[in-house]
Order: C-alpha cells, then structure tokens, then sequence
C-alpha cells in the first residue's frame, strides 16, 4: 500500500519515524456524464480567465483570495515550513480513555506503519504502552493543507490514526429532537425490548452493500441487451397507524426470520462478551423445562402404576401360596424296606 505522509510520532522525547497509509478505501460505484443524445463525455476543462485558454495540471497552483479579491499565491514550501511542530510530526498531547471520544468527532482512518528498522523498538514499546494502559493517545498533527486531531489506538499489532473533528466542528443538535410532549408506555417499551432482544447482535463482516450489488446488476443487464431486474413491491405506505401493533408485529416477523419457531440467533461481535439471553430463548426454555417436567411426572406416575402392580402381584402369589395345602410325603417303597429287614 502506498504511503500518504511521511513524518514521525512525538511521544514525550521518543521520536518514531513512521508513514500513513489510507486505512478504508471506498467500493462505490462511480458514473461519468455524458451527453443524452449521443453519449459523448462531458468532461471539465481548467481554463485561466485571463488567458481563456486551457491549461495543464503543471501549470495550476494554490492561492488565498482576500476581502477585496486578491489572489495571495500559496506554494507548498510555504507550507511545509509551517511555525508549527505537527507540520511533519504526530505529536501526542495526551491519553485518555476511549469513552471519552464522541463517535461524532470520528472521521478517516490511517494505518500507521514504522519507516525502517530503527523505529521498530520505540513503536512496539508505545503499541505495547497503548495495550496494557487500555487508553487512546490524542495527537495533533497536520495533513493536506491544515492541522488536524486525531485518535491513536492498538488493531491488532498495528496503530491507527483516527482523524477527529475539532470540537467546534461538530454542530450542536439544536432543533433536531421532536418538539411535542410524547408519553411513551412501559408496555411499548417492553415490546421495543423484545424486538432488540430478537433481532440480537450481528458480525460487521456479515453485512455488505445491497445497493451496489444491485447497481451492478442493472449494469450488467443493460450491458448484455436485457431489461433490469424489476424493484421489488414497496412493504408499506411508512405510516404507522398502532404504534402496539406495529411492534408485536416487528417482534413476530422477526422471530419468524430468526429461527422460525420463535428462536432468535445471536451472534457475539467480535471482542464481545456472551449476549444476554434473548427473550425468544426464554420462552423457548421455560417451554422446554414445562415439557421435561411433563414427562418425568409421566414417567414417575409410570413408575408408581408399575410399582402397584407388581406389589398386588406379590400379595396374590403370596395369598395363593398360604391357601395351597402342604404335599403329603410319599410311602417308602416295600422293596426298599424289606431289603433293609433281610440285611
């Protein structure tokens, strides 16, 4: 991957010559403009108002326009000798915990690679300082033409730069919420519950872009002399006439999805702790144990019915045998006697 800057991190005086490389690349699908009539590309041309002719990228520089229109030449040595220390370096001002950063404030991501073997020890020794400390490292430092905050923190054995948003980047959500009195019910609430209960957590890796899979299609289609796969029908006009209704239906459907017999999947996001039990398996659970309790009732009321029977049975063999008359002992046989006299 190439590299985007090249600078150095300023921890206290350990200084680690490092370079950034773009961290998320975008996957989207991109369209040219073209003419209607006959498909020709409009293209734009950078054209100087003074000369009005065309000119090359060679020829185009940077400059501040003032109040009264003047144009201030900027060149990229004047910014480079900037009376700044972030001008080629990431200097870290402070760690903090990670709850601490607003997820507003999160901007690009840069992955931070050591430059050479002799910054290896220094970025191990602050990866490893970030790992065992459990904080983020708050940095200034200067990118594309402008001071930025950015956020240090461990993935896996490499260190990433968050690019931040200035507090006062960030606008405050005045205006924004609902501005009516709304009472919510605890039985809404508990039915809100259940549909976050149902439809569990999800793995990141799992989810894609449907959109762009399907613009893909449509291109592909009208590539090959086919007509686009048809949208599907819309689910609903959008307007929720029973707020109730609408989320014991949510909650059934995503039952049905989930499992079919009313159990909900849950997956653990990665470096996640197990889920709490959904309410789905609770019931299926309590329906289980009311079922096994079923059968050992059956099963013991099974094993008394047999247990009387065989104790009936043994009083009857033993009444029967009481009843029986002794057998008589059969007369000694006179051939037997007699040979006993003669002897």
């Amino acid at each position: 991957m190439r590299s985007i800057w090249n600078g150095a991190i300023s921890f206290g005086l350990v200084s680690i010559p490092v370079k950034l490389v773009n961290a998320t690349e975008s996957h989207a699908v991109s369209f040219r403009q073209v003419h209607t009539e006959d498909n020709g590309r409009i293209r734009y041309r950078k054209v100087c108002e003074l000369e009005d002719r065309e000119v090359t990228q060679s020829e185009i520089g940077k400059a501040y326009e003032g109040a009264d229109g003047e144009m201030i030449p900027i060149t990229d040595d004047d910014l480079s000798h900037l009376p700044l220390p972030t001008a080629r370096t990431i200097e870290i001002v402070a760690f903090v915990p990670a709850d601490r950063i607003d997820p507003l404030q999160m901007d690009a991501a840069y992955y931070i690679a050591a430059a050479g073997a002799p910054a290896a020890k220094p970025y191990t020794l602050l990866r490893e300082a970030l790992k065992r400390s459990h904080k983020v490292a708050i940095a200034k430092f200067a990118l594309r033409g402008r001071e930025r905050l950015g956020m240090l923190r461990v993935v896996d054995d490499v260190i990433v730069l968050h690019g931040l948003l200035w507090p006062d980047e960030v606008r405050a959500p005045e205006g924004v919420a609902p501005d009516v009195d709304v009472t919510v019910r605890d039985k809404e609430l508990d039915l809100a519950d259940a549909l976050m209960d149902t439809l569990g957590e999800v793995d990141l890796d799992d989810l894609h872009d449907e959109y762009r899979e399907a613009v893909e299609e449509v291109i592909a289609a009208k590539a090959a002399g086919e007509t686009p796969p048809a949208a599907p029908a819309p689910a609903g006009d959008g307007k929720v006439l029973d707020l109730m209704a609408a989320l014991e239906k949510s909650v059934r459907e995503a039952r049905e999805s989930r499992g079919g017999a009313g159990e909900a999947e849950v997956r653990n996001l990665h470096g996640r702790g197990t889920p709490k039990e959904t309410g789905a398996r609770k019931s299926t659970s309590r329906t289980a144990a009311k079922k096994t309790a079923s059968a050992r009732k059956s099963t013991s009321k099974a094993g008394e019915a047999k247990g009387a029977d065989k104790k009936t049975a043994s009083k009857s063999t033993s009444k029967a045998t009481e009843k029986k008359p002794a057998a008589k002992k059969a007369p000694a046989k006179k051939g037997a006697a007699s040979g006993k006299r003669s002897a």
